[in-house]
């Protein structure tokens, strides 16, 4: 790669996603360096020479990890609440189920992604809505008023403004 490394690349990655599995293939063999693989954000790491037979079944591995996701899966826990973003749905302890339009499905995807960590008010508004404008900062708190309606049934869960940084999901 021209201009960036693998691990850097890797850790931008999984900035962005938490979800996207990871493989590097490398001939680098260092422990130090698979530890950095690891270390940015990758899922395995595979040392050059490998036998297709061995790529085929951690890809394999892989994808069977991944497809484990809200869309098949149990969903995302928050709380009593299973969240699935494909079906863009929050489902109650007690089988209720709620509707969430994509933005919601979408924040609340970048919340928990930094659960119990502080969320970039800037970077989920450059993530969500591609600018961070006056206009699309209202819209972002509107959005945070509708998740918060829709979470307060169980009050283990908050998502917490962190004034002049972002939000917070508490959970």
């Amino acid at each position: 790669m021209p201009h960036t490394d693998g691990f850097s690349l890797a850790a931008k990655i999984r900035y962005a996603d938490m979800r996207v599995p990871m493989m590097f293939l490398t001939a680098r063999s260092d422990i130090r360096d698979i530890r950095e693989g690891y270390a940015s954000g990758g899922n395995d790491y595979l040392r050059k020479p490998f036998s297709l037979d061995e790529l085929f079944l951690r890809v394999e591995e892989l994808l069977r990890r991944n497809n484990e996701t809200p869309e098949t899966g149990n969903g995302d826990s928050i709380g009593t609440y299973s969240f699935y973003y494909n079906r863009q749905e929050l489902a109650g302890s007690d089988g209720s189920i709620v509707k969430l339009s994509h933005k919601e499905a979408g924040l609340l995807s970048l919340l928990l992604q930094h659960r119990n960590r502080i969320l970039d008010r800037k970077a989920a508004l450059l993530k969500l809505w591609g600018d961070d404008s006056y206009f699309n900062t209202r819209n972002m708190d509107v959005y945070i008023t509708r998740l918060r309606a829709k979470l307060k049934n169980d009050p283990s869960v908050e998502i917490v403004n962190i004034r002049g940084y972002g939000y917070k999901l508490i959970c």
